[in-house]
């Protein structure tokens, strides 16, 4: 192994912890939320919206992390000097 695939390696592991944190965070407030609406009235769920606000976040860290390329390839490196140094 690499020193540049290790180094890749601990910042994917990185990545995927700050996603579980995030994650944790985002349930534990949300639980907290939801609690106090069903102490309180009961009535209209208003926690809803930051369910719906912040799950947005949340989805779109994990898709970040988890989903896409995970790979820089000499193809896309290559593709990026072009187009900031022309041909």
């Amino acid at each position: 192994m690499t020193d540049e695939q290790r180094q890749w390696a601990i910042r994917r592991i990185r990545a995927k912890r700050g996603f579980w944190v995030h994650f944790a965070v985002y349930f534990a407030v949300n639980a907290l939320l939801v609690l106090i609406w069903a102490m309180t009235s009961g009535g209209y769920f208003w926690p809803v919206w930051p369910l719906l606000g912040w799950g947005i976040g949340v989805v779109a860290h994990a898709v970040s992390v988890y989903v896409g390329p995970r790979e820089i390839s000499e193809a896309q490196i290559d593709r990026e000097l072009q187009g900031r140094f022309g041909s």
